[in-house]
């Protein structure tokens, strides 16, 4: 460690004496192991939400023109008169859905959470490099949270052009009820998650070049930090663009100008814009918007690599390749954009390239996925609930990406683009794939967060519902969305064609809603062990990363005294050299013993 590192080390004793308050120590906290705890509950409450709304439309979707009297609770006389919904707030429902989904669970909780907990932990640093600017970045996505759940109380309804908000609907604000100020609402709350989106990313690459300790060489960093280190480059890449198409929407919207519109009518009335081009939203929307699913997906990914290896008793298969893996997905993510955009008119040969670029990364995802069956195939396997959510993540990962092979294809995509064939698609490889990965990455980490263990038993009915649900409702979209089932109406009974489909439309409600309601398990399971849990021990898993060998006790600094020292890669389980079936990576190399190749 250099004499630099040395006095921050007692800059941060100092700290010690100063009494937290209840305030400095709960909420305007800038210890990253409180930010990620905050980061985490915030996530869940987002996600209570997000999951009820999608409860509500499946409903909608399984019994349309239906009373409820939930319907009638929850969203009022004008938006369900006597429980019956209506056709505007079923739209609302769907963005509002998506978006807290797709941005406030998946990307800042899953993100947000670990980045901040396992950075500094894994790689020996005491803290965030900025933990000023990490305790801001937190405060944005909650500011960002609550406008955005604000929103759902504006008059005239929230916004409901989908969380693809592509204009008109979205630039016009006499468009559709929902383009009004809920709509306004909707682009404010994204500046703000965007600017707290970027401050986190670029805390978590200043924190993984500069504060690494000694001997934790890149080649030594665990696939976790890796995964988390991309992601959070491919956020500083993508976000920005992001924030552009918002801003010149709000122009459009407010200030009369015309990025995104052209030649309209409404209600026969022509209307003054001329000049934009809609597709150009698209453009800038999309080149945020596909990398955003790998900001979702590698995080999720990189827990796995963890939990997988550290469970199966077994070094993980391929380590370079796997870092290869991550870098390569993460450059091909950004240049694939076009393929949400076959049907806007473009050009087929285009249209070919980014066929091309869709389908190559197809092949670090394979490589992902054939090394963590490898790193399974005759391990000694611990399936507890962490082990099984990732090999859940390993089986829709594979099940998501091959309907991707079809919708990357310029000319099988046209066929069923905007059909729940794509809902389908990026519910699996995306949404439930990056929710299993959370979990995982919740149930394995709990004692470090919380120092107390989850009960086991309460985890494997979490899992073992939740998988057989999540295929029940996926599963049969595939096909309804194959027979032509568009998304987005809130009822198909005006086309006697989807008549026979309804069946499988209460099919897929019904496990919906019993996926949705054992999630109370986990959160019963969750909240109560924080405070009823069993109490941990310092390495419950046996694992090697460096999280384990601070106290279970959390303190400002992490590491009571000197930060330890690596000497070896963080997977030497079942090392022949040694007696244990695990070397955690401070134990120094022995004369003659080799280094593992990965």
């Amino acid at each position: 460690m250099s004499a630099e590192g040395h006095d921050h080390a007692m800059d941060h004793e100092h700290e010690h004496h100063h009494k937290d308050t209840f305030i400095t120590k709960y909420i305007f906290s800038i210890d990253h192991k409180m930010i990620a705890k905050q980061y985490l509950i915030t996530g869940i409450i987002m996600g209570i939400i997000g999951v009820g709304m999608s409860m509500l439309f499946r409903m909608q979707l399984a019994w349309p023109e239906e009373s409820f009297k939930i319907f009638n609770i929850l969203l009022g006389d004008k938006f369900a008169p006597n429980g019956v919904m209506a056709n505007d707030i079923y739209l609302a429902l769907v963005t509002i859905h998506g978006t807290i989904m797709v941005f406030f669970v998946l990307t800042a909780a899953l993100s947000g959470t670990f980045s901040n907990l396992l950075i500094p932990l894994q790689i020996g640093a005491r803290d965030m490099a900025s933990g000023f600017m990490n305790m801001i970045s937190y405060w944005l996505f909650f500011l960002s949270s609550i406008i955005m759940i604000g929103s759902l109380f504006v008059e005239a309804g929230p916004a409901s052009s989908g969380w693809t908000i592509y204009p008109p609907l979205s630039a016009l604000p006499q468009a559709i009820p929902g383009s009004g100020m809920g709509m306004t609402l909707w682009l404010v709350s994204m500046a703000i998650f965007i600017a707290s989106s970027l401050m986190g990313s670029l805390n978590y690459v200043v924190t993984v070049i500069n504060l690494r300790t000694k001997g934790m060489s890149m080649t030594r960093l665990p696939l976790t930090i890796w995964a988390f280190f991309v992601t959070a480059i491919i956020g500083i890449v993508s976000f920005p663009v992001l924030l552009s198409a918002a801003l010149l929407l709000i122009f459009d919207r407010s200030f009369g100008t015309s990025f995104f519109l052209s030649d309209i009518y409404i209600a026969g009335e022509v209307l003054h814009y001329q000049g934009g081009s809609p597709v150009l939203f698209e453009h800038l929307f999309w080149f945020l918007g596909h990398p955003e699913v790998y900001i979702v997906l590698l995080p999720a990914l990189g827990i796995t690599s963890e939990v997988i290896a550290t469970n199966s008793r077994k070094p993980i298969f391929g380590y370079r390749a796997m870092i290869m893996s991550i870098i390569a997905i993460a450059f091909l993510s950004t240049i694939v954009w076009g393929h949400h955009m076959f049907i806007s008119g473009m050009n087929p040969f285009l249209g070919s390239v980014f066929t091309f670029t869709t389908l190559l990364i197809a092949i670090p995802s394979a490589v992902k996925a054939f090394n963590y069956i490898t790193t399974l195939w005759k391990g000694n396997l611990q399936l507890n609930p962490a082990m099984l959510f990732s090999i859940g993540l390993v089986s829709t990962f594979i099940t998501g990406g091959l309907t991707g092979i079809i919708l990357g294809d310029s000319t099988l995509d046209i066929n069923v683009h905007d059909t729940y064939f794509v809902v389908a698609h990026f519910h699996l490889v995306m949404g439930i794939s990056a929710l299993y990965g959370m979990f995982a990455g919740i149930y394995h980490w709990f004692p470090k967060l919380f120092g107390r263990m989850l009960n086991k038993n309460l985890g494997y009915v979490h899992f073992w519902v939740t998988a057989v649900c999540a295929y029940g409702v996926f599963f049969p979209m595939h096909f309804i969305g194959l027979a032509g089932l568009p998304r987005r109406y809130y009822t198909n009974t005006n086309f006697p064609l989807f008549d026979d489909l309804q069946n499988v439309n209460v099919l897929i409600t019904v496990f919906a809603l019993i996926g949705g309601a054992f999630q109370l398990v986990f959160l019963y399971n969750f909240f109560s062990s924080i405070f009823y849990g069993k109490k941990a021990v310092q390495n419950p898993w046996k694992s090697n990363t460096l999280e384990w060998t601070t106290p279970v006790e959390h303190i400002h600094g992490n590491w009571p005294g000197e930060i330890p020292e690596v000497h070896r890669w963080p997977y030497d389980y079942s090392n022949p050299a040694h007696d244990v079936d695990f070397v955690p990576q401070t134990v120094p190399m022995k004369e003659g013993e080799e280094v593992l190749h990965h």
